[in-house]
């Protein structure tokens, strides 16, 4: 193995960004440089008291799947080590405290949408606008459209306020423009209470994921920051039966199916001060004792903590020497010129995009809607509206699992092409005759399917892939733009999607967003690399590989591995990896499918 110890930090990134290996960046130091480094590292800091732990983690942090062999590890430090991998979801109760209540923030988001299923069936009326199916999608569209500018402000604020300041601050939004929805007598006012509702929405779900994605481990990092998307999936469920509760009030149970959703804020405002800051955006400030700190609280011992503050500081003073202390614009022009940012504002804009394209966003808001139109009558509409939420909610769990391991690529490839027949077998049950016994609970069937296939695929992956995806030194900015991206697609669709539904049948709705589906599936296939268990730090090498080199693996290589071993059934058919690990003893990747 070739050492590196030599590279300068910008030659090493130049190093990273084009040759497809993920490399340690403290591989080829020796033990007595690796020592001298540390020391000079705590006396900079004011650590020395805990030198003999950081110590301790740089060696670990230098070889992390050959512990056993460290001498200056004792048998508790190792037995710890060890506990990581064969209990890896054993984790401090800070950690889950701070993940759940976070997460919970995106229960509003959720509840909104499933509040304003409910409110079509009655607030048009009230305000006189039924006829104007454009108005109506705006008014629900109002908080994407507002929060994908919002989404711009998260870098500012999070540079400004961190991550847990920034979580309270838009959970006020969460709080009184949720509430002054109840409250307004005509349409414009309730626009533009939505309206400012999404300011905080579009600022939050760009920071909850990206605070979730920095304080947990890497090798259950999917599982646990897709929480955010659990969250959003039991704010829908909440929401459905919220409608379901206020229903019998009459036409006033809009306001209350609207204005309800406030409820998950209120713990967040109280209780996010009991988190501990992100340990990467102190380190970001260069509060390296703080962030050390924070790391404490975050893992199960010292060493632990040490050992992942020491490898992201050493990663990070590297994109510092390249990216430090550039402005809010050089950031964004660097978003499409930098190869290896440009690579990942790309794979978030894939998922995002992909997620809107699966149609699920319309079933939120308007699954009472479309089973109308199937038949339901008012009662019974929102009771199969409230199964949608049920089975969203119970089918995202097996995510928490599957992502880490069977990983957010494959999960999409799996999920997409399932979606796509389950919309098509909806539509055509549209076609039979109303007086067919069968038709209601086919329409129904195939819209849970659906949505089986999509709470563990499309629904959490994205957020997940935006909040891990780019370098710290971009996270914010990076993070906004596919807020962004997923707002705009998300504003337009629900804007839309009332007219298409009138113009094209529910039919002819049904059957686009199939073929977006197996459009998404394509664009995956060739452009989204993997990113499951690699530290925040180890995916600067993923993105470093050119996105053509990547189409061209899984065209080249990997489809015609796939057709010897899984048409042609050749048993000792290789597959090369795309990707080389350069550093990480006993790492290296020898199953050709591991990564693919």
């Amino acid at each position: 193995m070739q050492s590196n110890a030599h590279i300068t930090p910008s030659s090493k990134l130049f190093h990273i960004l084009i040759i497809p290996r993920i490399c340690n960046p403290l591989a080829g130091i020796s033990k007595q440089d690796l020592l001298a480094r540390v020391a000079s590292f705590c006396a900079s800091y004011e650590l020395t008291d805990k030198l003999s732990i950081f110590e301790k983690g740089a060696l670990v942090a230098q070889n992390p799947d050959s512990f056993e062999s460290i001498d200056e590890l004792d048998e508790e430090d190792k037995r710890h080590l060890r506990r990581e991998v064969t209990h890896k979801w054993h984790l401090p109760r800070t950690l889950y405290f701070t993940i759940g209540l976070c997460s919970l923030g995106s229960a509003v988001q959720g509840w909104d949408n499933t509040g304003a299923n409910g409110a079509n069936l009655s607030f048009p009326e009230e305000f006189g606008i039924a006829h104007n199916t454009w108005l109506v999608g705006f008014i629900n569209a109002a908080p994407t459209i507002s929060g994908l500018f919002a989404a711009w402000a998260a870098d500012p604020l999070n540079n400004m306020m961190g991550r847990r300041g920034v979580i309270f601050f838009t959970g006020l939004f969460c709080v009184f423009p949720v509430l002054a929805q109840a409250f307004t007598q005509n349409w414009w006012g309730l626009l533009l209470t939505r309206l400012i509702m999404g300011i905080g929405l579009g600022i939050k779900i760009t920071t909850i994921p990206i605070m979730t994605s920095e304080v947990v481990p890497a090798t259950i990092r999917g599982g646990l920051v897709m929480s955010f998307q659990l969250w959003v999936a039991f704010g829908i469920l909440v929401g459905f039966c919220s409608n379901l509760i206020f229903h019998d009030i009459g036409r006033l149970a809009w306001r209350f199916q609207l204005g309800a959703a406030f409820a998950p804020a209120i713990p967040i405002l109280i209780l996010v001060w009991y988190c501990p800051e992100s340990p990467r955006w102190l380190l970001k400030k260069y509060r390296i004792k703080e962030s050390f700190e924070s790391f404490c609280r975050l893992r199960n011992t010292e060493v632990m903590a040490a050992r992942d503050l020491y490898y992201a500081y050493n990663q990070f003073i590297v994109e510092e020497e390249v990216f430090g202390g550039s402005s809010f614009l050089t950031r964004f022009t660097e978003l499409f010129t930098v190869p290896r940012i440009r690579r990942a504002t790309i794979g978030g804009a894939i998922v995002m995009t992909a997620q809107q394209f699966s149609g699920i966003n319309i079933m939120a808001f308007y699954s009472s809607t479309i089973f109308a139109q199937a038949g339901y009558d008012s009662k019974h509409t929102l009771l199969a509206s409230f199964g949608f939420g049920l089975v969203n909610f119970v089918f995202a769990f097996p995510a928490i699992w599957t992502i880490d391991t069977f990983g957010r690529r494959n999960l999409l490839l799996f999920t997409f092409p399932n979606m796509a027949w389950c919309l098509v077998a909806g539509g055509c049950c549209f076609l039979l005759p109303e007086e067919s016994a069968a038709r209601l609970p086919l329409i129904a069937f195939f819209v849970y399917l659906f949505t089986a296939f999509y709470s563990p695929g499309i629904g959490p992956v994205p957020n997940v892939y935006a909040a891990e995806c780019f370098p710290l030194s971009h996270r914010e900015i990076g993070a906004a733009s596919c807020i962004f991206v997923n707002n705009a697609l998300s504003s337009i669709l629900g804007l839309t999607f009332p007219s298409l539904l009138a113009g094209i049948t529910p039919s002819g709705a049904f059957g686009f967003y199939a073929g977006l589906n197996m459009l998404a599936f394509v664009i995956i296939f060739f452009f989204l690399p993997e990113t499951k268990q690699r530290t925040l730090e180890e995916l600067d090498y993923i993105f470093g590989v050119p996105t053509r080199r990547h189409a061209a693996y899984y065209s080249f290589t990997w489809l015609p591995w796939a057709v010897k071993r899984h048409v042609l059934f050749q048993g000792k058919a290789s597959l090369e990896p795309l990707y080389h690990l350069e550093g990480f003893e006993g790492r290296n990747m020898g199953e050709a499918g591991a990564w693919h």
